[in-house]
């Protein structure tokens, strides 16, 4: 998971990696650990949340096994390089951070419960890294798709620097942003943790908690 290049700015898209355009991850079938799909179209009453948190491998494990969540799968936000794959991203020349979609149901979670799972998991004041894993596509990041996510995103992130504050931790780094196009990453990605139960997870949290709004039962 260490690599000689650890950019400490996201590069510009002028000088971003150029991707492809026709050609897209192929995607596998079912979800390894509970079946589902990694790809819409969802059912009624399911959102999706895009998300990142250092490594995907542990940050998608944690949302899969959360309450309520219908599926999960690993890619690429927040960058300029179409289509990436994942040497490019670790390079750091194609500005995207690795990400979780977590696909959820409203009638038995909450977005803001999909949030306390974010910010408890991971220390989201550490920049451009996650523990030793260093680089922009470590940075902690939400990619809201609606503005009720950019509001809850931004109270929930007010409401945890109050908590963090109080245990001596410094300042969120978290980006917050519009969600562009999410990029799936290698099917070998995808719920690795579910095929290597052994294999590297670098999530580890403040052991600080969140205090947000009720989950539905």
């Amino acid at each position: 998971m260490l690599f000689a290049r650890k950019p400490s700015e996201v590069v510009s898209a002028t000088d971003a990696l150029p991707g492809r355009t026709d050609q897209t991850m192929p995607v596998p079938d079912a979800h390894f650990v509970n079946g589902a799909s990694l790809v819409g179209p969802w059912a009624p009453g399911v959102e999706t949340l895009v998300v990142g948190m250092g490594c995907f491998w542990g940050a998608e494990r944690k949302f899969w096994q959360a309450d309520g969540v219908v599926s999960t799968a690993v890619g690429y936000a927040g960058g300029h390089t179409p289509n990436p794959s994942y040497e490019e991203v670790c390079s750091g020349l194609t500005g995207h951070t690795e990400v979780v979609l977590v696909a959820f149901d409203t009638s038995h979670t909450s977005l803001e419960a999909m949030l306390k799972v974010f910010w408890e998991n991971h220390d989201p004041t550490q920049g451009m890294r996650q523990g030793n894993d260093v680089g922009t596509q470590y940075r902690s990041a939400i990619y809201w798709s609606s503005d009720a996510q950019r509001d809850a995103a931004e109270a929930t992130r007010a409401a945890f620097q109050t908590q963090l504050e109080k245990a001596g931790y410094p300042t969120i780094t978290t980006e917050i942003a519009k969600l562009g196009p999410f990029y799936y990453a290698e099917p070998y990605h995808q719920q690795y943790l579910g095929k290597n139960p052994n294999g590297y997870c670098g999530i580890g949290g403040t052991g600080v908690s969140c205090p947000v709004g009720v989950v539905k039962s």
